[in-house]
């Protein structure tokens, strides 16, 4: 196509027509406007972006990122709300406004879309956890409060090593993937030479330290993965329901699959790479040899240097996945029966009238707003309930043989508390830590290391098998856990002496 403007005709052919540069411009402009307003979208129905915009997103962050972000992911909806009222109270002590109760917040960011309610299934009331998209936002502001360095040697490190194993692993030819994998073979060999001749050491432990914890930073962004993929489930399985419903005919072909029995919810790519994953998880190989992996790395020096509640997620990063994972296969199933139950029922075809119903009714309010008025009187009258709708089981029974006593009362004169008393009591529900804690200490001051049952033998349980609990679970903490096992033995508060065979549970270093 020839131009035929006057800036074209002058300028020759050395330089683009003024039209094509007008054009190229628009191009341009048309080019950067769209993200824009696909950021303007975004921002308009984003549960992320509405929570950092909120003003009290500090609060938000802060209360439900602490009792719903960390190892705990779901809460009983009556023991987040006494949580966050103990949290408010002291939010306004420091001159916050925060007029509403921790129930009243919760309703409020459930309606947001921050907060999801799902049924007990332990017991009765509901449970309360944080939606997908507000744990990407809690996590934002968290990396942000605390970011880390940008560029590690690990990090570098581990993103060389995986460019290279995909590198070899889609090669088409196999000459030349024999030869990358022998490369790998030989380096090994002279490190295994190196060893042998001593001329190679471990990992500075700074170094060492460091992949750590980008490790851990990186296991951390593992588990907020499973609510979005139930968020995904929950998302095909309502896509799957509306299709059913609005199929018509001989087009039903949901309905004719669901009745052959074929899974949608499992044999959708969502299922078939969580299956993949699951399977990863739960291979017992893998299983054992990562438990043991993370037993060898917390007994070397630098880990003393990690957090309680980084010791705490290494320990327990494998068991969570495989919890979550059986969530998540518990979800798959549920959906994939209520999918079937609800085709083979014939449920849909009720869904189906009501849908066609909804449409008419629709189809007249259109055509009637051409005529009537939103404001005009339709003089219909209906007659509303006036009866408080609320569940059965809230209905306390009143029983008058509660309230009988049939043993005269007994009346006892006020007296001064005694303290050693007191201190009995305590010690008869309460693990006494603190004496735990100097007998360990004491013990670690004599030797380097000691194990749970070198203590008790050393300093005999006072509390029974409560001091027994109390001091593995210190060991667990702040210690180390071996593969070997031991025998622990003691005498119970009733006299009786006992024995029990544990992993060796080790003190390496004075505990807090």
């Amino acid at each position: 196509m020839r131009c035929h403007c006057p800036a074209g005709r002058r300028r020759g052919a050395a330089l683009p027509p003024l039209c094509d540069v007008r054009g190229l411009r628009e191009n341009v402009a048309m080019s950067s406007v769209a993200p824009v307003l696909e950021f303007a979208a975004l921002m308009r129905r984003d549960v992320a972006w509405q929570l950092i915009r909120a003003d009290l997103a500090p609060v938000i962050a802060g209360l439900l990122g602490t009792h719903l972000a960390g190892q705990t992911r779901r809460r009983d909806a009556e023991e987040l709300y006494e949580r966050l009222d103990v949290d408010l109270e002291q939010l306004r002590a420091q001159g916050m406004s925060l007029p509403l109760s921790g129930q009243g917040y919760c309703a409020h960011w459930r309606s947001s879309g921050f907060l999801i309610r799902r049924p007990s299934a332990d017991a009765r009331g509901e449970t309360l956890e944080l939606s997908p998209d507000a744990i990407a936002a809690i996590r934002f502001l968290q990396a942000r409060a605390a970011p880390r360095s940008a560029a590690t040697e690990s990090r570098l490190a581990s993103i060389a090593a995986l460019v290279r194993r995909l590198a070899i692993d889609t090669d088409p030819d196999a000459a030349t993937r024999i030869s990358l994998l022998e490369d790998e073979k030989d380096a090994i060999d002279r490190r295994i030479k190196a060893l042998r001749a001593g001329d190679e050491g471990t990992l500075d432990p700074d170094r060492a330290l460091e992949r750590l914890r980008d490790m851990l930073a990186q296991a951390a962004d593992v588990p907020d993965d499973f609510a979005r993929v139930r968020g995904e489930f929950e998302t095909l399985n309502t896509a799957l329901r509306a299709q059913i419903v609005e199929s018509e005919g001989s087009q039903a072909a949901v309905i004719d699959e669901v009745f052959l029995g074929i899974d949608h919810i499992a044999d959708s790519d969502a299922g078939r790479s969580f299956s993949a994953f699951s399977q990863l998880v739960l291979d017992p190989a893998l299983s054992a040899a990562f438990e043991s992996d993370i037993r060898r790395v917390l007994d070397r020096d630098f880990a003393r240097e990690l957090t309680r509640d980084e010791r705490q997620a290494l320990r327990t990063f494998l068991s969570t996945l495989k919890e979550r994972s059986a969530e998540i296969h518990d979800v798959i199933t549920l959906f994939a029966r209520a999918l079937r139950r609800y085709v083979q029922s014939q449920d849909y075809q009720r869904d189906r009238v009501l849908r066609g119903l909804l449409r008419e009714a629709m189809h007249a309010g259109v055509s009637a707003s051409e005529r009537v008025k939103p404001w005009h009187p339709t003089r219909l009258q209906l007659d509303l309930s006036a009866v408080t709708l609320a569940s059965a089981g809230i209905v306390d029974l009143h029983d008058p043989s509660e309230f009988v006593s049939l043993e005269p009362l007994e009346h006892h004169a006020p007296a001064v508390a005694d303290l050693e008393e007191l201190r009995a009591l305590a010690r008869e529900t309460e693990i006494d830590f603190d004496e735990l804690t100097r007998d360990v200490n004491a013990m670690l001051s004599e030797t380097e290391t000691c194990t749970v049952a070198e203590v008790l033998a050393r300093f005999p349980a006072s509390q029974g098998v409560g001091s027994v609990v109390g001091l593995l679970a210190l060991a667990a903490e702040q210690g180390t856990v071996d593969d070997d096992d031991e025998s622990l033995t003691w005498r119970g508060l009733d006299g009786v002496t006992r024995t029990a065979v544990v992993s060796t549970h080790r003190f390496t270093g004075r505990i807090s």
